[in-house]
């Protein structure tokens, strides 16, 4: 009886419309609200990162910022007083220096001061604690003139620490600059393909590639002001091509020259140096990757090897000692 009345109930038209009255108006709110809640959750996930990465782009901004402010910085009184009291600036002043300063990221008169200032205190300072450790703090059995030859050698090479520094520095630099600048590439590409200047595509990438090299955006920003002030465009490439130092650079400032003369399309040029700029960069990925077993031979003859006879005959000889015995 009771299935009887269960059927009846299950088959009656009002609960029927009723039950399906209720089905469609559920399915009816999930439809309109589960897109209006993935929608608020991703809203909420975009916005995060966007801030995120406003608040990356200020910070490398503000490096940036930094690294600008110290090209108006006044030189040291105490450095430069001391140059001026020797007369020195000529003396220590090479034909070069200003370049490589300018390759290291050292540009303005302060790193030029400073640079020169180093060069004539380093040989005294090198020189001075050469002969206290010979004389003082090692007793080694060398006559007085060998140490004083010493002392001297150890001055000369003073002279030249300064240049060694700026070398590394140079170095480091061109190699963060080269570490992105395919990637740089291939945003002015964008840039220019979607009707972009040159100019605007220089500041528009340079905001950009912060994050990934704030050496590359500061060269790329110092270009852009120099597109704005140089009587003659294609200096500003050759400027570039020149504080870089690097031979992709210098195609990318020929092809840029070149589309500048002749008025060809810039957006091919860009596209073919950028395909070189990346075809170089995995060349040299490739080349350091060759050079790897040879580097790790000494390493693994001096650490790895002696380890593996001990653990393998280690135990073979323990048992024969122990048999002997």
């Amino acid at each position: 009886m009771m299935d009887v009345g269960f059927l009846n109930i299950l088959f009656d038209k009002v609960f029927l419309v009723t039950a399906l009255s209720a089905i469609t108006a559920f399915a009816t709110i999930v439809t309109l609200a589960l897109p209006l809640i993935e929608r608020d959750g991703l809203g909420d996930r975009l916005k995060s990162v966007a801030k995120r990465r406003e608040e990356l782009r200020a910070k490398h901004h503000a490096a940036l910022d930094a690294k600008r402010g110290s090209l108006r910085m006044e030189p040291s009184t105490l450095m430069k007083s001391t140059l001026e009291r020797f007369k020195l600036t000529n003396l220590l002043n090479s034909e070069n220096s200003k370049d490589k300063l300018a390759a290291a990221g050292f540009r303005g008169p302060a790193p030029m001061i400073a640079f020169m200032f180093f060069r004539f205190v380093m040989p005294f300072a090198v020189f001075a604690v050469t002969l206290f450790y010979l004389f003082v703090v090692t007793h080694f059995q060398y006559s007085t003139m060998t140490k004083i030859c010493a002392a001297f050698a150890g001055a000369l090479f003073g002279y030249y620490l300064p240049d060694l520094y700026v070398s590394n520095a140079r170095a480091r630099r061109q190699h963060s600059i080269m570490r992105a600048f395919p990637d740089a590439l291939d945003l002015m590409l964008i840039c220019v393909e979607s009707g972009m200047s040159i100019e605007s595509a220089f500041t528009r990438v340079g905001a950009e590639i912060g994050t990934q090299s704030a050496e590359l955006a500061e060269e790329l920003g110092l270009t852009t002001a120099e597109l704005s002030y140089l009587p003659d465009r294609r200096q500003a490439f050759d400027n570039l091509a020149k504080r870089c130092g690097h031979p992709g650079v210098r195609s990318v400032a020929i092809a840029l020259n070149q589309a500048e003369k002749y008025g060809t399309p810039m957006g091919q040029a860009l596209r073919v140096t950028a395909t070189e700029n990346r075809e170089m960069r995995m060349a040299e990925a490739e080349r350091k990757a060759a050079s790897l077993p040879a580097k790790l031979t000494v390493p693994m003859i001096l650490f790895f090897l002696p380890c593996l006879f001990i653990v393998i005959l280690g135990p073979a000889i323990m048992k024969i000692m122990h048999i002997t015995h």
